[in-house]
């Protein structure tokens, strides 16, 4: 760059604010663990320290898509990425900035939902009170996807979950009680499911509204009925549950909404035919899944990290999505260790 100062890089052993923050895209999710893990390589040969494990580093770069090639190229090379355990360190530390150590993550199964109205936008004074709105029959559809406190109303969305066992809910109990302190933070004058702390909640499954879209608002805003109205939903699940039959079971309430559910653009013909049709297109999910914090490997972890970083919140599941690939290709149980902060606006602008 013109004018450009080459700014050294600081010495070996200096130290920097904890309060200071990078400004990236993807800076925490997820380059600060690769950055922090090779630093720490880094540091053991400068110490001229010894590992006591073999450690292999896995660097993947499609997972905020789902990870589409991993299970293949781990099938095809199981020599190659054998291991006792697979350590993730993509996530943020528990909420008080203490090391967490997290041993599962819930599942996700997403769907986008289209409910079409007019076949094109008509004029709200001329045809007001005789039109459809596909906007209002939306939200009416989702919001009887749950109840005021935040309880799912999808037939069947609760059944089959695995219940934790008395280490895990131990854990969980023993957890610092962060609820007060976030909500002031992120500005919230209620919760869901009250009076459920986070720490609990995010071991049930939930249904989320990711974003909704009609029309046009603000200095684009017309008197207009709108055409279409789309929402996309994503429900993250747990352990015993399934990501194609949680799908299914949103389906069938649409359904039961009164619905005429398609998989592709409705024709003339089916829409004259229905009075709610609704075109709805399911994701690739994925599943839940949990380590027992009992296993001799995952006491070693615990051990190992509160050496280093001192007592641990143990985290059962992550609220998260993470992949289960090593667990389900090569046998191998997966922890997880994260690294960046809790105030690192993952998935959201800097």
């Amino acid at each position: 760059e013109n004018d450009g100062q080459v700014i050294p890089l600081p010495a070996s052993g200096t130290t920097f604010n904890p309060e200071w923050r990078l400004y990236a895209r993807g800076a925490a999710d997820d380059k600060a663990p690769i950055i922090a893990m090779l630093t720490a390589v880094d540091a053991i040969r400068e110490m001229g320290l010894k590992t006591r494990s073999n450690i292999k580093f896995v660097f993947e770069g499609e997972e905020e898509a789902g990870s589409p090639n991993l299970g293949k190229i781990l099938a095809a090379n199981k020599e190659l990425f054998a291991g006792d355990v697979w350590l993730g360190c993509d996530g943020p530390l528990y909420q008080t900035r203490r090391q967490s150590i997290v041993f599962g993550a819930r599942g996700i199964s997403t769907v986008a939902i289209t409910v079409y109205g007019p076949r094109g936008e008509l004029h709200s004074g001329h045809y007001g009170n005789w039109a459809p709105n596909p906007a209002m029959m939306l939200v009416q559809l989702l919001a009887s996807m749950k109840d005021a406190h935040g309880r799912v109303l999808v037939d069947g969305f609760y059944n089959g979950i695995e219940p934790l066992s008395q280490i895990e809910k131990e854990a969980i109990a023993e957890a610092p009680d962060v609820d007060s302190e976030l909500m002031r933070e992120f500005w919230l004058g209620s919760t869901e499911n009250a009076p459920g702390k986070l720490a609990e909640l995010i071991m049930l499954p939930s249904l989320n509204i990711r974003g909704l879209a009609s029309s046009r608002i603000g200095s684009q805003a017309s008197n207009v009925i709108p055409a279409t109205a789309s929402a996309t939903i994503d429900m993250r699940i747990v352990k015993g549950m399934d990501a194609r039959q949680t799908a299914d079971r949103l389906i069938e309430h649409i359904r039961k909404q009164g619905f005429f559910v398609v998989d592709q653009e409705p024709t003339a013909d089916v829409r004259r035919s229905h009075p709610k049709v609704a075109l709805v297109i399911r994701r690739e999910g994925e599943n839940p899944h949990r380590v027992s914090m009992d296993l001799p490997i995952s006491r070693e972890v615990i051990r190992t990290v509160e050496s280093a970083r001192g007592p641990a919140v143990k985290i059962p599941s992550s609220g998260a999505t993470g992949s289960d690939m090593a667990e389900r290709v090569l046998g191998i149980p997966e922890i997880g260790i994260p690294i960046g902060n809790h105030d690192n606006n993952q998935h959201s602008y800097n």
